[in-house]
């Protein structure tokens, strides 16, 4: 003890500085610690709504982009539609494969890969949302030129002219879109290796604000656009087939389009309402980021729409005639529309000494549906 006190007296100054530098370093390795394991700001209300989002998507949109490759295969490839799905297929699946890692994040509360997968991770769901809205536009806007008889079909001449099509617009986000995200996106603040999807600190840059803002008001203007051109279509088919709506094939395809629309409303249109005020917000309230990261999981959602098109389109959700009769009731339903004169006689046909009263029969019943064709511009 009396040696240790020598010492002590010897030593004072240096063992006391080296003493403060050990507590300095063991303080800064605790903070580090308690900054790491609280990094995750998310509360399990709001993790297990992320989980489950996702997971559902990441189900659903997987089913749905493996079978609708199979049916894109026995379509036409040359039609400007079909071309837009194979692209929301391709960009679907794009979003799914980084889904796993979002998963992976929300389950063990810490993100234990590099932060260049972590900011392509996040850019993603962003690059996914904007390109599947931009195919729904495209698709809705052929159609309509199709219903309103500008043109009778939408195709390219040749499949390389397709090609060149979907190519022009991957490349646009391939030289323009991704190198932004990465070498722009975090690099306003410093962030936490083992934290992701936590870059809100560029929303305090002016110029972000300014394109945020820009973005959210085109969407919602177009969103409000397709919509009320659609119910104005939706009200001139229901007057023009009041008396057989439901069975018309015509009122079905434009209500194909409207769940093109409601998938923008549901998916795409919230977290857009809810970003305007959350950029103007970002900082007053933490809990924010957690809103924020739950509107944007809606639109993984929209991965869903590949198994409903598939679904809504199977054989198994029709009712089919073993011969035929189904097919023949819904031609004799459009005659009966469009001739109001028009009787249908049950039973079977006589054998005629002579095919000429027969001959005579067709080709009067041609011209008389002709001049009924004719008349109605059908």
């Amino acid at each position: 003890m009396r040696r240790l006190q020598i010492w002590m007296k010897l030593n004072g100054p240096s063992w006391e500085n080296t003493y403060k530098e050990d507590f300095r370093n063991m303080t800064e390795e605790n903070r580090n610690s308690t900054d790491s394991s609280s990094a995750f700001t998310h509360t399990s209300t709001m993790t297990a709504i992320l989980i489950t989002v996702y997971s559902v998507a990441f189900a659903g949109g997987g089913i749905g982009s493996i079978t609708m490759s199979f049916v894109l295969v026995k379509m036409n490839s040359l039609s400007v539609t079909t071309t837009a799905i194979i692209n929301l297929v391709v960009v679907h699946s794009l979003l799914l494969f980084t889904v796993p890692f979002r998963l992976h994040y929300y389950v063990n509360k810490k993100w234990v890969f590099k932060m260049p997968l972590c900011k392509m991770v996040s850019a993603m769901v962003h690059i996914h949302m904007h390109l599947t809205f931009l195919f729904y536009v495209i698709t809705l806007v052929i159609r309509w030129l199709i219903f309103f008889q500008w043109k009778d079909k939408v195709e390219f001449y040749r499949k390389l002219h397709a090609i060149a099509a979907s190519a022009a617009v991957w490349v646009f986000v391939m030289v323009f879109v991704v190198p932004v995200f990465y070498f722009e996106y975090g690099r306003s603040g410093s962030y936490n290796d083992t934290t992701c999807f936590k870059f809100h600190k560029e929303l305090q840059q002016e110029g972000v604000k300014a394109l945020n803002y820009i973005i959210i008001a085109v969407v919602a203007c177009i969103t409000c656009a397709l919509l009320g051109l659609q119910i104005f279509i939706l009200v001139k088919v229901a007057r023009k087939l009041s008396a057989s709506l439901w069975s018309h094939q015509e009122f079905w395809a434009q209500v194909k389009n409207l769940i093109f629309i409601c998938v923008i409303i549901v998916c795409f249109l919230p977290y857009h309402l809810f970003r305007a005020y959350y950029v103007q917000r970002v900082s007053d309230h933490e809990q924010l980021e957690s809103y924020n990261e739950v509107f944007l999981s809606l639109s993984a959602l929209s991965c869903l729409d590949l198994l409903s098109f598939v679904l809504s389109g199977s054989r198994l959700f029709k009712q089919k005639g073993d011969d035929g009769t189904e097919f023949v009731t819904e031609v004799m339903k459009e005659l009966k529309y469009l001739w109001s004169q028009f009787s249908l006689m049950h039973g079977k046909s006589g054998h005629s000494r002579s095919q000429e009263p027969v001959e005579h029969l067709n080709s009067n019943m041609k011209e008389m549906l002709t001049e009924c064709m004719a008349d109605n511009n059908s």
